[in-house]
């Protein structure tokens, strides 16, 4: 149970991100983009992605699709060694 005094605590908004994967790129390359052009990623298809807290690691998921949207299925959480 959370103490009352931090009961407010519960309602701040924070910003959840899903990151499939990052890249770098040179200018050349992102220059070369264009409509229907592909970025290779280094991870796997099937391969779990990042869930990021407030730019804090929080846990690993997998992308689902829900009717017509995505969303991420917790698979792992990292904890606090």
């Amino acid at each position: 149970m959370i103490d009352s005094r931090l009961q407010y605590l519960l309602e701040v908004p924070l910003s959840v991100e899903a990151i499939l994967d990052r890249r770098t790129m040179t200018i050349k390359e992102l220059l070369a983009l264009e409509q229907g052009a592909v970025i290779k990623l280094n991870r796997s298809a099937g391969e779990n992605i990042d869930i990021v807290i407030g730019d804090v690691g929080a846990a690993f998921g997998e992308v689902v699709i829900i009717e017509e949207t995505m969303g991420v299925r917790i698979t792992d959480l990292i904890s606090e060694q």
